[in-house]
């Protein structure tokens, strides 16, 4: 590829994902066009009341609802760490703001939103327009269908150069396959699908998953259920322990099988008469419009294969994917990941062969399989992310993940196993934030002057 060769992209999502890579496009010199399906940016961090038809989400004919957020979420990782490198999530001093160093998820959708203004994104956007076909034509361009949410029935068609996938994956629950749940006369509920705790008062109700959601929504909802019994691969004992610091949570190990009398009984050998049964168990990656005659596939949620979670190697450079991996800071990831394919794309950088790059996912795959890590991991990086920023980093010219922000993830992340009611108010990393403070002086002067001022 010719280098500084401008290209017309499509972007799909305009999601934080979506916004930051139209950024790298645009800056790389890319014409770009970003196509959202809802009226407003921000993808998952746009709260809505509303839920699907189907609480579990499962039923293909069921009206979608991008967001997965519930009313009360806060941010599981601290300001400092989880904004772009080069523009700070810092709490800012405007009515209806929060300034909380762990904030609700209102404020991430105005940080996004201020993030798309000041870099000029919003006028590339396409509002409330659903694609629904993305696939390669024979002269070499990707055709992308697309129609008005609103009022079109007929799909339109344009060409581009390349296509960059952002539509997050936090749509399409993952169920729990639980034996004899046919037959189970409760009610079931994905977490995609929770808002507020009010629907499960007095309820006795069955948790599935041990991530982040699951604590949090546990706790919110033991507040008006009866009992809430928490079932997670993640447990221990052999026997049913109650949560400490609750009256009305325990916690078990997996679900053996439920029955036709609402009971559900757990490989612990408890047995619970339950209303409900809340899916804390995650997502799978979903791509309907994607089009690649069978070679990019999702298999177990592996979407593969991929070169480093990006490119499709029988396609690069010119379809790609940004914010796959997960157990990530996911907006710094994406910011890299984007850079790099703006980079590829105009020639900048340049991508080793396709038998290269097939070669590096094959023996990826099999240190997986050699250390027995479940197909389903595949983009679970957690310990590895700052090795995967830093090799992102490095390709793009860019410096080096800060120390400063690994140490907070690292903290931050051990302090929310060990205090999940109170990690995000107490906290004893203040000297990081004045690093990190230090480090966004660059990027906003006036904190070298609030700084001054605090001391």
């Amino acid at each position: 590829m010719p280098q500084n060769s401008s290209k017309n992209v499509a972007v799909i999502g305009a999601g934080s994902a979506g916004l930051v890579t139209a950024r790298e496009l645009q800056r790389e010199g890319h014409s770009v066009v970003v196509f959202e399906r809802e009226n407003q940016l921000g993808g998952t961090w746009v709260y809505t009341p509303a839920t699907e038809s189907d609480p579990v989400g499962i039923d293909p004919n069921r009206e979608i609802v991008h967001s997965s957020l519930y009313s009360s979420l806060r941010v599981n990782l601290p300001r400092e760490v989880m904004g772009f490198g080069d523009y700070p999530f810092v709490a800012k001093k405007k009515p209806g703001r929060d300034p909380r160093r762990y904030p609700g998820h209102g404020e991430v959708l105005n940080y996004l939103n201020d993030f798309a203004v000041d870099f000029g994104i919003i006028g590339v956007v396409r509002f409330g327009m659903e694609v629904g076909f993305v696939g390669k034509m024979e002269n070499g361009k990707w055709k992308v269908s697309c129609r008005k949410r609103e009022n079109d029935v007929v799909f339109t068609n344009e060409e581009y150069d390349a296509v960059v996938i952002c539509n997050g994956h936090y749509t399409e629950p993952r169920i729990a396959d639980i034996p004899g749940i046919e037959v189970w006369p409760g009610k079931q509920i994905h977490s995609h699908n929770y808002r507020v705790p009010d629907p499960f008062r007095d309820q006795v109700v069955v948790l599935i998953g041990g991530a982040a959601s699951a604590t949090d929504i546990s706790r919110e909802i033991a507040e008006v259920a009866k009992e809430v019994h928490i079932s997670s691969r993640s447990a221990t004992s052999e026997v049913p322990m109650k949560l400490p610091g609750y009256d009305n949570i325990w916690l078990h190990n997996m679900i053996e099988a439920v029955g036709s009398d609402g009971g559900v009984n757990f490989q612990d050998g408890s047995k619970i008469l339950a209303d409900i049964i809340l899916h804390c168990t995650g997502y799978k990656y979903h791509f309907p419009f994607l089009e690649t005659i069978g070679i990019v596939t999702v298999d177990d949620n592996c979407v593969g294969p991929l070169y480093k979670h990006v490119f499709p190697p029988a396609f690069a450079p010119s379809l790609s994917f940004v914010g796959l991996p997960w157990k990530v800071i996911p907006f710094f990831l994406c910011e890299l990941q984007s850079k790099w394919i703006a980079g590829v794309l105009s020639g900048r950088i340049s991508l080793p062969s396709k038998e290269d790059m097939n070669a590096d996912i094959e023996a990826f795959y099999s240190s997986m399989a050699a250390s027995c890590i479940p197909k389903r991991y595949t983009h679970n990086m957690d310990d590895s992310q700052f090795d995967y920023d830093d090799w992102l980093a490095a390709r793009c010219g860019s410096p080096p993940s800060e120390e400063w922000r690994k140490q907070m993830y690292f903290i931050s992340r051990k302090n929310k196993k060990t205090l999940p009611e109170t990690y995000r108010d107490e906290w004893d990393d203040d000297d990081l934030i004045i690093q990190a403070h230090e480090d966004f002086v660059k990027y906003i002067p006036e904190l070298s002057q609030e700084q001054k001022l605090s001391r």
